[in-house]
């Protein structure tokens, strides 16, 4: 199969919401090829403990290519203990230098409880306004839902979970089987 007709790989959504002192990252479990979907329970949020810190990480993209980005992540994390930015920063550098680096296609959002970053592979680490960072194919429908949300009562989970909802019922991409993480607080 050429690479030009190859359907793609689709369907994720992940979320990261500050609010209140504690950062919640949502994922959904997605994973399409074309039309189909493959898988409904992929779990794309995890928690990390580099060097005894805690931090949670979600994920769009290429799976192994975002286990890859994890891994190196973890490496620069427990080479600067308790500096998620500076972590985040050297990440970037590699993959915006490293000629193996840049073929991976992921995006990743990192906290750790007060810091929020997405990472891209164009050598970005953005620090999102308003406290809400969304990735992936429904990721400006969560981003959208939780901006007009984020100033009302809810705490940054239930946010995250209605984000979500909202997300789901518009991409096709994104469904509900939820992984939710929340650090601080």
């Amino acid at each position: 199969m050429a690479d030009n007709d190859f359907p793609g790989w689709h369907g994720t959504t992940i979320i990261g919401v500050r609010k209140g002192g504690e950062v919640v990252v949502a994922g959904d479990g997605q994973v399409s090829l074309g039309q189909t979907v493959i898988k409904g329970t992929a779990r794309k949020v995890r928690r990390l403990s580099p060097g005894g810190h805690d931090i949670v990480a979600g994920f769009a993209g290429s799976t192994a290519d975002a286990f890859a980005l994890l891994e190196r992540l973890e490496k620069k994390l427990e080479a600067t203990p308790g500096q998620l930015q500076r972590g985040c920063v050297e990440l970037a550098k590699d993959w915006r230098t490293d000629k193996y680096l840049q073929k991976l296609e992921a995006m990743l959002i990192v906290t750790d409880g007060q810091e929020l970053y997405v990472i891209t592979g164009a050598g970005d680490v953005l620090e999102p306004e308003h406290g809400i960072a969304a990735i992936g194919s429904g990721g400006n429908y969560a981003l959208a839902a939780a901006r007009a949300m984020i100033d009302g009562p809810e705490d940054a989970e239930t946010i995250a979970r209605k984000a979500m909802g909202i997300a789901a019922d518009i991409c096709v991409y994104t469904n509900g089987n939820l992984t939710v993480e929340r650090i601080g607080g």
